[in-house]
């Protein structure tokens, strides 16, 4: 058992296993099996302790975390195609607006994706500068400017949005996948909470 696995097993209490199963062929990894048996045990000792660590936790903490750690996943699942997480949503958003013919303002993107105003101007200047995304004045307000995927940014977007939803595919896999019947179910509540409304009350407004 090399160091790294070791200081993983201590720490989740796990004992080494002793028996040592026949070698796999050598069609397969080649492990032992008392290799394999082990990273099973692991895998489902940490899925026990991570699932205690959240007992308790309040939903929005909850939805911060599976948020971020969704994020986390996307960013490495994209980066070899030059992009983060942030623009990976800028580039997926257009190419489903421009599939729907819609080519918005950055305030519609920025309404579209949830992200402020300031910073869908940043993510499509880096983007523009990448040559992914083209601006063009709008015709009939001269303060705002039109977005639309460049030849090249469609591909990537394309490209990006393929990756991604295998990655969304192996992400909800303990609900049945993007297309099982939990997922749904999940998605629908998702979209009741994002429709309802925000009462910020001051201090003074409270009763």
């Amino acid at each position: 058992m090399d160091r790294r696995r070791r200081r993983r097993t201590e720490a989740l209490g796990i004992r080494q296993l002793t028996w040592n199963a026949p070698r796999a062929p050598a069609a397969h990894s080649g492990r032992s099996g008392t290799v394999e048996l082990l990273d099973m045990e692991i895998v489902s000792m940490e899925t026990i302790a991570m699932e205690s660590a959240f007992e308790g936790a309040t939903v929005g903490f909850l939805v911060w975390r599976l948020s971020m750690k969704w994020k986390a996943a996307v960013d490495r699942a994209v980066a070899p195609l030059g992009l983060t997480h942030a623009q990976y949503s800028v580039v997926s958003s257009l190419l489903g607006m421009e599939r729907s013919g819609r080519r918005p303002s950055q305030r519609e993107l920025a309404d579209h994706t949830g992200l402020e105003p300031v910073y869908i101007s940043k993510l499509v200047r880096a983007l523009e500068q990448s040559g992914f995304v083209a601006r063009t004045a709008d015709e009939t307000d001269s303060r705002a400017v039109r977005l639309a995927l460049t030849e090249r940014g469609r591909a990537v977007a394309s490209e990006a949005t393929g990756i991604v939803g295998r990655l969304l595919d192996e992400l909800t896999e303990s609900l049945g996948g993007t297309r099982g019947a939990w997922t749904a179910r999940f998605a629908d509540e998702l979209r009741a909470l994002l429709a309802q409304p925000i009462a910020i009350r001051r201090p003074e407004e409270e009763p």
